[in-house]
């Protein structure tokens, strides 16, 4: 099975339909699938609903499609620095679902194994238990988060082999293996691919199972806020 595309644009064409379903890894500016954010813009597919972390920022991640109004619906946990993801929540002209950290990362991770519900306690008691199943567990009362499903899974990853078993380097693990497992196709890039066997198996962070196609590709290293000591 053919898994290395020579480009973003190629990796995603056919996969991409209005109103679909997308999640995304990265945190911050920290591994974020930079290359087929673009291509997702520059195809015009609009309506999407995308689960991620955050936005990125105002210019850069998933950012880049909210200025060019190609969102309708944000499933995260931070709004964070983005300006223009916060001025369209609102004003009602982008729906946000809230989602504790922890509790977005298992959900896509659910949604990856196949399981459809799970109960946490996380949210219990605020705004993010409204209109969930609640059930008591030896005296404690849990909700009821769902698995997500999402059409397709865009990450970012450090090595990748031919057949599509990942690494992922440092803090950019972040979201990008549950991110990656919860797509029916999941589309990665890296900033190398090497031949297969050359990874040890006990170093691969994602089997190459979970990864439909992949690309190579050169990445903007971006810092979030950058903070230094006076000169002296």
């Amino acid at each position: 099975m053919k898994k290395i595309y020579p480009s973003a644009k190629e990796a995603l064409d056919g996969l991409l339909f209005d109103d679909m379903f997308i999640a995304a890894g990265g945190f911050g500016l920290c591994g974020i699938p930079e290359l087929l954010l673009q291509a997702i813009k520059e195809a015009g597919t609009k309506e999407l609903t995308f689960a991620s972390n955050n936005a990125g920022v105002d210019d850069f991640g998933i950012g880049i499609l909210l200025q060019t109004r190609q969102v309708k619906k944000m499933i995260s946990s931070y709004v964070g620095e983005n300006a223009e993801f916060m001025r369209q929540y609102l004003s009602g002209e982008l729906e946000l679902e809230f989602n504790p950290q922890g509790t977005l990362a298992e959900r896509l991770r659910a949604g990856g194994c196949g399981i459809p519900g799970f109960f946490t306690k996380t949210g219990v008691g605020t705004v993010i238990a409204e209109g969930k199943d609640h059930k008591d567990f030896g005296g404690e009362t849990y909700i009821m988060e769902t698995g997500l499903f999402a059409d397709l899974s865009i990450v970012k990853a450090w090595k990748a082999d031919e057949t599509g078993n990942l690494i992922f380097r440092k803090t950019a693990r972040n979201f990008n293996p549950p991110a990656a497992m919860s797509g029916k196709v999941c589309v990665v890039e890296v900033e190398e691919i090497v031949p297969t066997g050359t990874f040890d198996p006990d170093h691969v962070h994602l089997p190459g199972i979970y990864v439909h196609r992949l690309i190579q590709g050169d990445h903007e290293k971006r810092i979030e806020q950058r903070t230094t000591r006076p000169a002296v």
